[in-house]
């Protein structure tokens, strides 16, 4: 059995970035990963800009100024500024190339065509420079950057309308059990429905991975090792929940050595989750989770989507991370890591009720995992804590 630090040690050293590009538009690109380098294309802004409504003045001794135009943005014509000339300037708009500084217009006074500007002008006030942002031949973003909302806007301004991504992974989920139910069934004496399946899909789905497809098998050795022998061979991560234990009905471990599914570790020191599985076949990363709800979930935030991440590129794959004032008292018994259902408000984090591996209740209401290392079984009120966020 390894620790939590050893399992993630391995998780991120056995996780290779995906080969597989694709081109895709940007407005299908949220939550893909760069693939190669943006250049930028243009300078941008791509001329003098003005940052502000108000006049574009060619600076002089006197506070008056005779305004000779106007300038909306998008604007194309270009004017000749004689010293003190000005043009009327919006925002966004090109500022003449003869014009050294834009006044606002809360600064000055109009009537007519005569302009009177209430204090010292500044040279170069309130113009954006051509290329401020960004010029032309230099590196818009790097790869490995993930497609957010802002980066998609930001090549969007560059003109750029495609780039090249890594490919996410297709996942299988894989549920076990014989007392599975479906939920809308009558549930016969002894049977429980079935969440884990869904549950995964969806955190899978809230993190950005799509391609994913959910598959059920009985605690039966032939049907779980011909289930996986397929599975394995068309996707490119592997998710089981369930039957990973060493009981006489659990039959993935042995299907998945049956297989030749090289074992990267197999149980780890942490509460919940310490019968979790990781390994590769070719290709292919498994993950088997334990079957109890709660302890699935807190694999998948802790372990999982390192992998996920890795896969598709990303130069960050650590899970969001903060530190937090304890609001409660805990203490336990053992020398295992614990992972603690929390909600955390405003740099501050209450330990919540309810933290069996079993029950789902607790971590529907909470929004992030407490990290309490092997070497701590106590948190007292006012201890600065360590948390995983989950939403």
């Amino acid at each position: 059995m390894i620790t939590v630090e050893e399992a993630i040690k391995y998780v991120e050293n056995n996780s290779q970035p995906v080969r597989k590009t694709v081109k895709i538009l940007l407005k299908n690109a949220l939550g893909y990963v760069l693939a190669e380098d943006v250049i930028s294309p243009i300078d941008m802004p791509p001329f003098r800009q003005s940052a502000m409504d108000g006049y574009a003045v060619r600076v002089h001794d006197s506070k008056f100024y005779h305004v000779t135009g106007e300038l909306q943005a998008g604007d194309g014509q270009d004017f000749t500024l004689q010293k003190g000339e000005a043009v009327r300037i919006f925002t966004g708009a090109p500022v003449p190339n003869d014009a050294n500084s834009v006044v606002i217009q809360e600064k000055t006074t109009i009537k007519g065509q005569e302009l009177q500007v209430h204090e010292e002008v500044a040279i170069q006030s309130n113009i954006r420079p051509k290329g401020e942002q960004i010029q032309k031949g230099e590196m818009a973003l790097r790869k490995g950057i993930s497609l957010t909302p802002a980066a998609i806007g930001f090549l969007t301004t560059l003109g750029i309308m495609d780039a090249s991504v890594y490919q996410k992974p297709a996942i299988g989920i894989i549920a076990t059990g014989n007392e599975l139910a479906e939920a809308g069934s009558q549930l016969e004496y002894g049977q429980i429905y079935e969440s884990n399946s869904l549950m995964l899909r969806t955190a899978l789905v809230s993190s950005g991975y799509t391609d994913n497809e959910i598959f059920k098998v009985p605690d039966d050795f032939n049907s779980t090792r011909n289930l996986l022998e397929e599975v394995l061979k068309n996707k490119d991560v592997v998710i089981i929940t369930g039957g990973i234990s060493v009981g006489d009905y659990d039959f993935v471990g042995k299907a998945l050595q049956e297989l030749q599914v090289s074992q990267l570790f197999y149980k780890v020191k942490q509460k919940p989750g310490k019968p979790l599985f990781f390994g590769k076949k070719d290709e292919t990363y498994v993950f088997a989770l334990p079957g109890n709800p709660a302890a699935a979930l807190s694999c998948f935030y802790i372990y999982v989507q390192r992998c996920l991440r890795r896969f598709e590129g990303r130069l960050n794959c650590e899970p969001f991370t903060v530190d937090a004032i304890s609001l409660s008292e805990y203490s336990s018994k053992g020398d295992r890591a614990q992972f603690l259902k929390a909600d955390y408000q405003y740099g501050k984090v209450k330990i919540l009720e309810g933290q069996s591996s079993s029950m789902l209740h607790t971590f529907a209401v909470s929004n992030a995992l407490l990290y309490l290392p092997a070497d701590k079984n106590k948190v007292e009120m006012g201890d600065i804590v360590q948390l995983i966020l989950t939403t």
